[in-house]
């Protein structure tokens, strides 16, 4: 692979890393609202939807993490 690629696919992981955590804060801002919750509510069908976007957030983040794996891998 030629430095031009190499330094774009090292941008790449930049951004990459950047949108992780942004993810990982706003899944965890999600998280500690929806803890917030007194029970009854985490129960309902706003807990429900907060409790689906907490683990869509958490599987982005995993994909994201396997995407920077993938990059780095192919980099080498």
């Amino acid at each position: 692979m030629n430095r031009d690629r190499r330094n774009r696919l090292s941008k790449a992981l930049d951004l990459i890393g950047e949108a992780r955590e942004i993810v990982e804060e706003c899944k965890d801002e999600e998280e500690e609202c929806y803890d917030n919750l007194p029970e009854g509510l985490q129960e309902s069908e706003r807990g429900d939807a907060m409790s689906e976007t907490i683990d869509a957030l958490d599987s982005a983040c995993t994909a994201l993490e396997e995407a920077e794996e993938h990059i780095e891998e192919a980099v080498q």
